[in-house]
């Protein structure tokens, strides 16, 4: 699956089609052999190199492939005791991991996966009871407004990508866990902050997308939600 983001991630902003052609090196285009594309390993074997051409093969398709294998198993050992719930925010997982790299790479959440992820973690809550569909319902409401809010009175000081992206979360946690989440990910997206600005890696000026940020707040409200709201009782 970690492989199949990656196609993903390097596609969709690109608009092209994430079926055809098969994989192949983005810089010489030479159809990749089976044993070219084993996540990790391939790129271990290869010394982080096309086979074909030499050019450098971007780390971040191993580190996606990694993260995906991490998280996976994280969810089953978290949630495996029920499958419905297991294979929910499996899908939730795979729609953040791919929106997460993009929007490093290329600072845009595309419609293609949040309106989407918006239907199916609506679909999914329906499915499960009318108590759970309106708590996602609200908390879609909750996340996407205060997104929405922060953008109305900065006057685009965060991108609309964030309000939507927000409203996803919201559609797949409820209300308590997308508060977890926003606080989360303003005191994350605070400390990195202030740390690439001390590091004079980033200006004032320079943008930071902030839907890593999201989706890692998601990420902590999904096995540790519980645990935060218990210590955070005053949220």
């Amino acid at each position: 699956m970690g492989s199949f983001f990656n196609v993903c991630i390097y596609r969709i902003p690109r608009r092209e089609s994430i079926i055809f052609p098969p994989s192949h090196c983005p810089k010489c285009g030479t159809p990749l052999k089976f044993y070219d594309n084993i996540p990790v390993v391939s790129y271990l074997l290869l010394g982080g190199r096309c086979r074909y051409c030499k050019e450098k093969i971007s780390p971040i398709y191993p580190i996606t492939e990694l993260t995906t294998g991490i998280l996976y198993v994280g969810l089953y050992i978290h949630y495996g005791t029920n499958l419905f719930l297991f294979f929910t925010f499996l899908i939730f997982v795979s729609f953040l991991i791919i929106i997460t790299f993009i929007d490093l790479e290329h600072m845009i959440i595309p419609d293609i996966l949040v309106f989407p992820g918006i239907f199916i973690g609506l679909l999914l809550s329906l499915i499960r009871g009318d108590t759970i569909f309106l708590d996602s319902l609200l908390g879609l409401l909750i996340g996407g407004g205060v997104i929405f809010l922060i953008v109305f009175l900065s006057r685009g000081g965060m991108g609309e990508g964030d309000i939507k992206l927000s409203a996803m979360i919201g559609s797949f946690l409820g209300v308590k866990f997308t508060i977890i989440t926003l606080l989360s990910s303003f005191i994350l997206g605070g400390i990195v902050g202030i740390l690439l600005l001390f590091l004079k890696i980033k200006s004032r000026k320079d943008p930071i997308p902030f839907g890593p940020f999201l989706a890692l707040g998601a990420i902590l409200s999904l096995f540790w939600g519980q645990t935060i709201a218990n210590i955070w009782g005053w949220y």
